[in-house]
């Protein structure tokens, strides 16, 4: 268990992300900050997050004086193309019949920085996800529900109907969820 006397916190405005912390036990508060999440293309897909990841740092260090921060950013790759978020129904249909039958990737790029002792950590975490054919009615029905609409990729793999689209993953659970609890853990531990 992480004990530690500096307040904690989550910048971040993911549900995923806050339910993820508080599994292990972590007390924190959370804010949003907002960045313009620019992918570059060139840029290999674990660098993109990372560079995400450090640059909402950079904005939610202007916004904590002493404290622990966590930052996180989470895309979706088929291919060697990466996937964001969907910009409407339309585009989540597109992105998830590119990803039935098919095997993609999960990048979470993650920031930890302890404002008090000027420790940070930046890294990531991959994890292989395998989807099955999928019907055109699933992805319908599934859209219609919303869910689709704030998530890499299209889907969540946890609490909804996305978690029946996915036959196999090869990795950590928690990294497609939205952020890789173990090295999330293991950084906050080292930067203490």
């Amino acid at each position: 268990m992480i004990k530690t006397n500096l307040p904690i916190y989550l910048a971040s405005k993911s549900p995923r992300r806050r339910k993820l912390l508080k599994q292990i036990n972590l007390k924190f508060k959370s804010f949003s900050v907002d960045i313009d999440e620019v992918i570059r293309d060139k840029e290999k897909p674990y660098r993109n997050v990372q560079r995400l990841a450090s640059e909402k740092m950079e904005v939610a260090k202007r916004l904590v004086e002493n404290g622990i921060i966590i930052t996180a950013d989470t895309i979706v790759v088929l291919k060697g193309k990466i996937i964001g978020k969907p910009k409407n129904e339309a585009d989540a249909k597109k992105m998830l019949k590119r990803l039935s039958g098919e095997v993609h990737t999960v990048y979470t790029g993650y920031s930890i920085c302890n404002t008090w002792n000027s420790k940070n950590i930046t890294d990531y975490e991959k994890t292989l996800v395998e989807f099955r054919k999928l019907a055109d009615y699933e992805i319908d029905n599934y859209i219609k529900t919303g869910s689709p609409m704030d998530k890499a990729g299209a889907y969540g793999i946890q609490d909804d109907f996305g978690a029946v689209f996915i036959k196999k993953i090869t990795g950590c659970y928690y990294n497609v969820v939205g952020l890789p609890l173990t090295k999330v853990y293991q950084s906050l531990m080292k930067i203490m």
